[in-house]
């Protein structure tokens, strides 16, 4: 995973928890997860919309 070994993660995460609490990870993995989803259905919206217009153009 982008060239990261096991230790460089578990450092990650050590600082992470040190930095935000273990309480509020969950929080911020929550939130992530809904930004990349909103994220990634406004992507799909867009080239659906942009197929339309390419369709449109052809006829």
């Amino acid at each position: 995973m982008f060239g990261l070994g096991f230790p460089e993660l578990a450092v990650i995460v050590v600082v992470a928890i040190l930095i935000f609490g273990p309480k509020k990870i969950p929080e911020l993995g929550s939130a992530l997860g809904k930004t990349l989803r909103g994220f990634k259905e406004e992507l799909k919206d867009n080239h659906d919309e942009t197929n339309k217009e390419e369709d449109q153009e052809q006829v």
